[in-house]
């Protein structure tokens, strides 16, 4: 495999990145357990307090990311409230746990915005990307098999299906992609599994020749309308700027 054959130093840089971009919404993961349905009826509802506690560590990552990755996170903020209102709410695509929207949600897709963001324009990454979107690309191809082979997972699988299409005619996208699936996969598993939110038997809840697991391995594919909004939203902003870009690019070319 690709990856075994990084020089140890460099895998070791590596690891460091990975566990400092990816780290904190691994164990954000166990953090839901408190938003979860057994929490709620044993102990508490600590809904409110989980809340303020994405607050703080959103403005923390916000405070120590640079310039571009900053306003990137505020447009997924926007677009994340908008996105969860119209998906959740208004299409029935999955339902939180009190049938609203907790504030943690669209702050958390902003960050994982800019986490992966930041995990995809590291030195270290770019240097093996090849080889590391190599590694994510069987990943990911191995677990939504599995999710359609053991769970019925057809929606899962038909998302990741159109991921992998699209990558295809975007391949400089693909460490950001890959790494983003990675990631809310894992925060899916664990969210679901708790009981902070669920997803319908199809997709949403009306295309019955679309089974779904709970949840459907291939949700990401979502984040790409995330990302070219704020894509928008940026070039919109820096017209002039980005207008100089494509005329460098156009000049190299």
């Amino acid at each position: 495999m690709g990856v075994l054959k990084i020089p140890k130093y460099d895998l070791k840089k590596f690891i460091n990145v990975f566990n400092r971009r990816f780290g904190l919404f691994i164990i954000f993961v166990f953090v839901l357990f408190f938003d979860s349905i057994y929490f709620v009826e044993n102990i508490l509802d600590s809904q409110i307090p989980i809340n303020i506690l994405m607050i703080f560590g959103f403005i923390v990552m916000y405070w120590r990311a640079n310039p571009r990755t900053k306003e990137l996170m505020i447009y997924a903020v926007i677009l994340g409230f908008g996105g969860e209102y119209l998906f959740s709410r208004g299409l029935n695509m999955y339902t939180y746990r009190l049938e609203n929207v907790p504030l943690y949600v669209p702050l958390g897709h902003a960050a994982l915005y800019g986490r992966i963001f930041m995990f995809s324009k590291a030195p270290i990454v770019r240097k093996y990307h090849k080889k590391i979107e190599r590694l994510f690309g069987i990943c990911i191809g191995i677990f939504a098999t599995v999710y359609l082979i053991f769970f019925t997972d057809v929606f899962g699988f038909v998302m990741t299906i159109c991921m992998f299409l699209l990558l295809w005619k975007r391949p400089k996208d693909k460490l950001f992609f890959f790494s983003m699936y990675i990631l809310v996969a894992t925060l899916e598993i664990g969210g679901t599994a708790f009981g902070c939110w669920k997803w319908p038997s199809t997709a949403f809840d009306v295309f019955t020749f679309l089974p779904s697991n709970n949840p459907p391995s291939g949700i990401s594919l979502f984040y790409f309308l995330l990302d070219i909004g704020c894509f928008f939203m940026y070039t919109q902003r820096h017209k002039i700027t980005w207008s100089r870009l494509k005329s460098i690019q156009r000049n190299h070319v």
